[in-house]
């Protein structure tokens, strides 16, 4: 079964940036339990043990996938295509 980040709230003093590790929270129904924020370092977890499992709610509907930054910092993104931007950054802000 699929999950799908429906929204994104960005870090504070970030809110207009478009660079995945500036999001602090993705919004997903993981569990079954309705819409909650999940921070980026937990889906990064959890995508460690359970690959493929969320993707983007916007078509293609990329899955999401692990990066981190150069100073270590985990976060994640929507998997490469021919968007220009990241489609994870196209989705609703909180």
């Amino acid at each position: 079964m699929a999950y799908y980040v429906e929204k994104i709230e960005m870090n504070e003093g970030r809110k207009d940036s478009y660079h995945c590790i500036d999001i602090k929270y993705l919004y997903i129904d993981l569990y079954g339990n309705g819409l909650k924020a999940y921070s980026k370092s937990y889906i990064y977890d959890y995508l460690s043990n359970k690959p493929n499992s969320i993707q983007v709610n916007i078509s293609p509907f990329p899955y999401l996938i692990q990066a981190e930054s150069v100073y270590g910092e985990k976060y994640v993104r929507s998997e490469p295509n021919d968007s220009e931007n990241d489609n994870l950054l196209k989705l609703p802000r909180v």
